[in-house]
């Protein structure tokens, strides 16, 4: 039985086509995986589907009867959750408190019972989680349970997941995947957007691939490849095996001994950890998300202060050293949201020239240089005074990537910068980063996506709450035996 069909769907901004008459039918009870590279109108078909835009002409149907889905409220009312790659969640409430939070009508709230509904409901579907907890002490892995049981509590029968494990380990991911089998079976209806193509094929009964606003291809997963899949995303071939050349090691850029950072608690998220650096290298930091990895980066870039410990780069470097920081967060930490890509590309050298001659911004340099980093990241505008707000997850992230990248820095600390990607994207940031690493830069690279740290690293440490449990050679090192080391597991070739 068709539980949703979408007819000739067509949204546009301005001049630009994000959806050019789409049309999908999903299955009930089926998982349905939707592919396709970053700004080939993903998201926007998923928020007409939730709510958030209303499409300039087409239909939408839901079990055959048609619906005019003009608020989230009324998605909701549906039977429509969409769980987002950015979470819709208040750090201050409690897990609790955000889920319930517009649910609630009466004037009494026994908040006592809502919390042991939440605790059932987390246990009947393997998302255990404590119902008292805050969000903004839980790691984002935890938060992601959090907006899975939140349109859970609200009776959704379609749940949309948008990048649902860009932001957990291995095991995490397993988990996931069998919850939502789990969900499909029992009637509920699941569409799946990722950029991991073995994911898909893995979980997926079905999968569409949209490029550039179009439907190129809808394919029963168990008749494709991997390979088959990046390239009807990207239009063209796409190496997904990253070549490597072999280290050209230099002398010590980045020593750190002994180092304790405390978390926004100030609570020891970083402890005794130490490690040496050199030009040359790619340090790989792997683990669990939330063991210490975002202060480490912090504190290693100098915007966090350390409790103990040293933090010291090769002798005269300290000055001139260039450091280039990708952070976890792009919204928060990466971008201002509110200004275009020009301004966001110029936020760490607006002073200096050519972007300044005496105090004046000069708007064709800033220009030009935005145009060069456009084309060099595949950065997609709808118009040229597009605001980073507007784009895409990925887009986004080149954003900050070309800005981090741009004037060749001595060290580069790179958090989780491939997040929410596509293949075409991933490629080119993994080919950047190899590349400042031939010329010589020292780079420390965290990430949850095990299989990328594994690819690109030198040697690779894995964190365990807070500490360093060991530092592998990457080319020698296994899935299986970091796995055991991120869980908390001790290597047995440690002495």
């Amino acid at each position: 039985m068709i539980y949703l069909q979408l007819e000739n769907i067509t949204k546009k901004f301005g001049s630009f086509i994000a959806n050019d008459n789409i049309n999908l039918t999903v299955e009930s009870g089926t998982i349905h995986g939707i592919l396709g590279e970053n700004g080939a109108g993903k998201t926007t078909l998923m928020n007409i589907l939730s709510g958030f835009y209303q499409p300039d002409s087409g239909n939408i149907y839901l079990e055959n009867k048609p619906v005019i889905i003009n608020s989230p409220r009324e998605a909701i009312k549906l039977g429509i959750g969409m769980i987002y790659q950015h979470f819709m969640l208040v750090p201050q409430l409690t897990v609790t408190e955000n889920i319930i939070l517009g649910t609630e009508t009466k004037w009494r709230l026994n908040l006592q019972q809502k919390q042991q509904e939440i605790a059932d409901l987390s246990q009947l579907y393997q998302l255990e989680i404590d119902p008292n907890a805050k969000i903004e002490y839980l790691p984002v892995g935890t938060q992601q349970r959090v907006e899975i049981l939140k349109v859970l509590y609200r009776g959704a029968k379609l749940l949309i997941l948008d990048e649902p494990t860009a932001v957990l380990t291995p095991q995490q991911v397993l988990s996931l995947i069998t919850i939502l089998r789990q969900l499909a079976n029992t009637g509920n209806t699941i569409i799946f957007i990722s950029h991991k193509l073995e994911e898909v094929i893995n979980l997926c009964d079905t999968v569409t691939v949209l490029r550039r606003g179009k439907v190129v291809a809808t394919i029963n997963t168990q008749n494709t490849t991997s390979q088959q899949l990046a390239e009807l995303m990207v239009g063209r071939e796409v190496v997904l095996n990253l070549q490597k050349s072999p280290a050209s090691l230099g002398k010590v850029l980045l020593s750190v001994e002994t180092i304790q950072v405390a978390d926004d608690r100030g609570v020891n998220a970083v402890k005794n950890v130490s490690f040496q650096l050199r030009e040359g290298e790619i340090l790989g930091i792997a683990g669990v998300d939330g063991n210490g990895q975002r202060e480490l980066a912090d504190a290693i870039a100098g915007l966090q202060t350390i409790k103990q410990g040293k933090i010291e780069y090769h002798p005269g470097s300290e000055e001139n050293l260039k450091v280039g920081y990708i952070p976890e967060d792009r919204q928060k930490m990466g971008l201002v949201l509110q200004f275009n890509i020009d301004e966001n590309l110029i936020l760490k050298t607006f002073r200096k020239l050519p972007f300044s001659r005496r105090f004046l911004l000069q708007k064709q340099a800033i220009k030009n240089n935005a145009q060069v980093a456009m084309q060099a990241f595949d950065i997609r505008i709808n118009s040229e005074d597009v605001k980073v707000s507007q784009l895409s997850g990925g887009n986004q992230q080149k954003v900050v990537l070309a800005r981090e990248l741009a004037g060749e820095p001595s060290l580069i600390i790179a958090m989780q910068p491939t997040r929410g990607l596509d293949v075409g994207a991933t490629e080119v940031v993994h080919t950047k980063l190899l590349a400042e690493r031939g010329r010589g830069a020292a780079i420390v690279y965290i990430s949850t996506e095990l299989e990328e740290v594994m690819a690109i690293s030198d040697r690779i440490a894995v964190m365990y709450k807070g500490e360093f449990v060991d530092i592998l050679d990457a080319q020698t090192a296994t899935i299986e035996e970091i796995g055991l080391l991120m869980g908390g597991g001790r290597n047995v070739s440690q002495r």
